[in-house]
């Protein structure tokens, strides 16, 4: 085990960010890295406690108090080898899980937990230098075929698992380039697109089959993948946006946060000029309507693209600095989230409803907003408008990021049938098998949008079920 005293000789100590001044001129990746034996001595500050929570906390299983131990001592390859027994890309959760395992680490109870992401992240990143990643296709195939739709982080876990299996995987992805939402969504600030590359160019080089530009459902019937396939798995997200219906939503100048933020991915990447990009907060007042992560992806791209300002409003009340009493340890913390994008100036504010936006020749020049409190009646919250506190924000550009609501509808689900539940996501049972035969779902299509690190999790086990599925077969 690591140094059982090591969390009382040495301080929780986090790799930093590159300076401010420096970031916000660029999209490259904002985290730092720690030195090797730093890192190290970091690992030394995990307890080995006799009920992991870290463990518990972590949607992917993750042994975390094993591979500590084994970075503690200076077993790189076997800290790596520990941690890819359960998590297939810790490269990507390393640098933008919300780390609900520190969250659940016993030294979050003094506010202390140890670098749990961070040590991950650097285990995965010595194991790619040191050469500790190479790839090892199966042995043997077993002969059956599997089609995986959409090519997100479930649908890459599936992929991954499935062809590791021995089953022949083919990856659709309707975008240019596949990697969904990590390569289109993630700004390059939080997640740098060489790394999505390199974990697909390993992918192909052990046998997935990678396919890009095709919308099942539209260039490929559902009807030809069934004949075409053993086995489908359905990893499409929860796309489709949730809207905000006031008078003046269809004035020029108001977006959906995705639209933006992909745009500058795209720019980035060189798929497109600046010039084709027609959404851009250069010189503009930015609004961005939601306050959660994606809001806060609008605000850090709005900075780099030199907006004049930007405020960010949120409906809910502002979250405590500190765990409320009904939120304990080791649950996640419900508590106020400052990101690197925040602190690069933004103006935030809590409780806020949009009334109506207002705009001169048909584009937006504001948002008239006004309070709100939400009181418990009947154990439920309800909303309720604060007289006389109607005001307005100026804005030329507004953005909204307010979540998303279910997987697209139209094409693929709709030809195929597939049951729906109440909030209109794919319907599945047990062993994520839907009405259909032999199509499974998995990920944010099922789950309705959630966390990077639940999608790998949603995949491993669709590709466990789809494997035990095609050896009945």
């Amino acid at each position: 085990m690591t140094d059982i005293s090591g969390f009382l000789k040495i301080k929780r100590k986090e790799a930093g960010n590159r300076p401010l001044n420096e970031r916000i001129g660029d999209h490259s990746e904002v985290e730092q890295v720690l030195n090797s034996e730093d890192r190290m001595l970091q690992a030394a500050r995990c307890m080995d406690c006799g009920t992991p929570y870290c463990h518990w906390g972590c949607p992917v299983d993750n042994l975390i108090p094993e591979w500590n131990d084994l970075l503690y001592k200076g077993d790189w390859k076997g800290a790596y080898l520990r941690l890819a027994a359960t998590n297939n890309f810790p490269e990507f959760t390393g640098r933008i899980c919300p780390a609900p395992c520190e969250h659940a680490c016993v030294l979050n109870i003094i506010q202390e937990p140890v670098t749990i992401r961070e040590n991950e992240v650097a285990i995965v990143e010595k194991a790619f230098t040191e050469g500790y990643i190479k790839p090892e296709p199966p042995k043997t195939r077993t002969g059956k075929s599997v089609a995986v739709i959409g090519s997100g982080p479930a649908g890459m876990a599936a992929a991954d698992l499935l062809n590791k299996a021995g089953h022949l995987v083919t990856l659709f992805e309707k975008d240019e380039k596949a990697g969904g939402l990590l390569r289109f969504g993630i700004p390059d600030f939080k997640l740098s697109k060489a790394t999505v590359d390199r974990r697909l160019d390993l992918m192909i080089k052990e046998g997935v089959i990678i396919r890009t530009g095709i919308n099942i459902g539209k260039d490929i019937t559902g009807k030809e993948i069934l004949e075409q396939f053993d086995a489908i798995c359905i990893a499409i997200g929860a796309t489709h946006p949730r809207d905000l219906v006031a008078g003046g939503r269809e004035l020029n100048g108001i977006h959906f946060a995705m639209d933006f933020l992909s745009l500058q991915n795209r720019v980035n990447s060189g798929h497109i000029p600046v010039s084709a990009s027609n959404i851009n907060a250069e010189g503009k007042k930015v609004l961005v309507i939601g306050g959660g992560d994606t809001g806060s992806d609008c605000v850090g791209t709005s900075t780099r693209q030199k907006a004049v300002s930007i405020t960010q409003i949120e409906i809910m009340p502002k979250p405590p600095l500190r765990r409320s009493d009904n939120n304990p340890w080791p649950y996640f913390g419900k508590i106020l989230k400052t990101s690197t994008s925040h602190e690069e100036g933004c103006e935030r504010y809590w409780n806020l409803a949009t009334v109506k936006f207002l705009g001169t020749d048909n584009h937006v020049t504001g948002v008239e907003v006004e309070d709100v409190v939400w009181n418990p009646i009947n154990d439920k919250y309800t909303m309720l408008v604060v007289r006389d506190t109607r005001r307005i924000i100026d804005a030329d550009l507004v953005l909204l990021a307010m979540g998303f609501v279910h997987p697209a509808l139209e094409g693929l689900l709709s030809e195929l049938e597939l049951e729906l539940d109440q909030r209109k996501n794919i319907k599945v049972d047990q062993t994520q098998l839907t009405n259909r035969q032999k199509v499974f779902a998995a990920g944010d299509s099922v789950s309705g949008a959630t966390l990077v690190v639940n999608a790998i999790a949603s995949g491993r086990k669709v590709a466990k079920e789809i494997d035990k599925f095609l050896r009945k077969a």
